[in-house]
């Protein structure tokens, strides 16, 4: 009796099992796309078996079976190993009694005595070849052009289930990871809003027990605190956009090309609405990201605030510090598309050096011009407005010296504030402005530098003439 002949190996041997082991298909459980191909191939073939097969280093495994319960087999004893050798064509075998590759292997010279062997090598789209489609038969016999095509045909289709079954993991695991990574941003996000919510109850009782020295030290832990996760955000919400987008394209390439994919992945498609979950997702990232924009304002505008104690107390020229600032706004008060420049009209008196935080009176200033601008452009914006028919915008600024004390009023003749609101406008974190352009904390800081380091005045009159 004549040797067995062992299965050569291919010549990418080493590669070939690397690309199989990519696939992480070998020794999992059966599927039906893979079954129903497996049982067409028999049909179409007229042969009573058939199998999907892969072969690894040591073995045929089989991972889809019709008419023959076996799972795995020796490499040295495989049909289908030999098949590797000849990625061109179906290796196809007539008669295995008289294929000198074959006569003495067990599987035909007792049960299930195989006569006929025809294998279509599964080869990946980077060319190799991992196992094979094969029909068996337990008679000799041949199959027609047409059925060999057919079988080709379908081995394609396997290797298609294949790569569709691998992508679809990594898919499903990606966006495993970026709904990990958007729920560790939402936790981070409620975190923060819980720290901002305690930081405003707190802010609030120190105003009112008149402890604000202490209350900078504590605005400027908290800010920084908070600074810390929201530049993991901030860095990490740009990056989850991308994976999104790029998980989205992915999964419309799917459906553009497989269009009658399986039931099991029809029913889990509908199960989490997968087209809202594509519109929705990038609006969520849209609004975590106008979100992160805004808590990035607030922080800065606590980073001002607790310095209110950096600065020492020494005389200083009140209208040198006005004419810095005005300089500091002059990009604002230019002509721009919207409105014309806007005029700034001086009515300085003779003031004395004074006594103060000069730093801190620029800051007021600066908040309280802001401010005017801002009036004046609404003015400009609301066509109902009585500016809107006028040339120009104006702020006026005067310094009186007074007995012990110096008035400085800034006028402008923009929109006013609605006496429904005008209480509350030094309270902090109170806005009138739209959402994203102020933070509420401008006149805030301006009354506690005024009042409470100053021990001066700081008061609001809303006059028509």
């Amino acid at each position: 009796m004549l040797p067995i002949q062992r299965p050569p190996l291919p010549l990418n041997e080493q590669d070939r099992l690397e690309k199989l082991q990519q696939y992480q298909i070998l020794d999992t459980d059966a599927e039906q796309p893979f079954d129903d191909l497996t049982a067409l191939a028999a049909y179409v073939c007229g042969t009573p078996i058939a199998f999907v097969s892969l072969v690894d280093a040591s073995r045929q495994w089989v991972k889809s079976r019709v008419g023959l319960e076996v799972t795995e087999i020796a490499r040295e004893l495989s049909f289908c190993a030999h098949a590797l050798s000849q990625p061109d064509k179906v290796m196809i075998v007539p008669n295995t009694l008289e294929d000198e590759r074959f006569a003495t292997n067990p599987f035909v010279t007792s049960t299930p005595n195989i006569r006929f062997y025809a294998g279509a090598p599964l080869i990946t789209p980077d060319g190799f070849v991992l196992g094979t489609l094969c029909v068996i038969d337990l008679v000799p016999r041949d199959l027609s052009p047409e059925k060999i095509a057919a079988l080709q045909a379908l081995s394609r289709q396997v290797i298609s289930q294949m790569e569709l079954r691998i992508n679809l993991a990594r898919l499903k695991y990606q966006i495993h990871q970026c709904y990990d990574t958007e729920k560790v941003l939402r936790g981070t996000n409620q975190r923060l809003t819980q720290i901002l919510k305690k930081l405003r109850q707190t802010q609030v009782q120190l105003i009112q027990s008149e402890k604000m020295s202490s209350l900078g030290q504590l605005i400027a832990g908290i800010a920084h605190e908070i600074n810390n996760p929201l530049n993991f955000i901030d860095g990490n919400l740009n990056h989850v956009s991308i994976y999104v987008k790029d998980l989205l394209n992915l999964l419309c390439l799917y459906q553009n090309y497989e269009r009658n994919p399986n039931a099991e992945i029809q029913h889990q498609a509908e199960v989490i609405d997968v087209n809202f979950l594509a519109e929705d997702l990038p609006k969520v990232i849209s609004s975590m990201q106008m979100g992160t924009e805004r808590i990035i304002q607030i922080v800065q505008s606590l980073r001002n605030f607790s310095r209110l104690d950096e600065a020492e107390k020494k005389p200083a020229n009140i209208h040198e510090g006005i004419d810095n600032t005005l300089l500091i706004l002059q990009h604002r008060l230019k002509h721009t598309e919207q409105r014309p420049e806007i005029q700034i009209i001086k009515e300085y008196g003779d003031l004395p050096d004074v006594e103060c935080y000069a730093a801190q009176l620029n800051q007021v200033f600066m908040n309280i011009l802001n401010n005017s601008v801002d009036a004046i452009e609404e003015s400009f914006f609301n066509s109902q407005s009585p500016l809107a028919a006028k040339s120009k915008g104006q702020i006026w600024i005067r310094t009186e010296l007074g007995q012990n004390y110096i008035v400085v009023k800034i006028t402008d003749n923009g929109a006013g504030i609605p006496e429904a609101i005008q209480k509350r406008i030094f309270d902090p974190f109170f806005t009138s402005k739209p959402i994203g352009k102020g933070t509420g904390l401008g006149l805030s800081i301006s009354y506690q530098i005024i009042v409470e380091k100053h021990k001066g005045t700081l008061s609001y009159n809303w006059s028509l003439d």
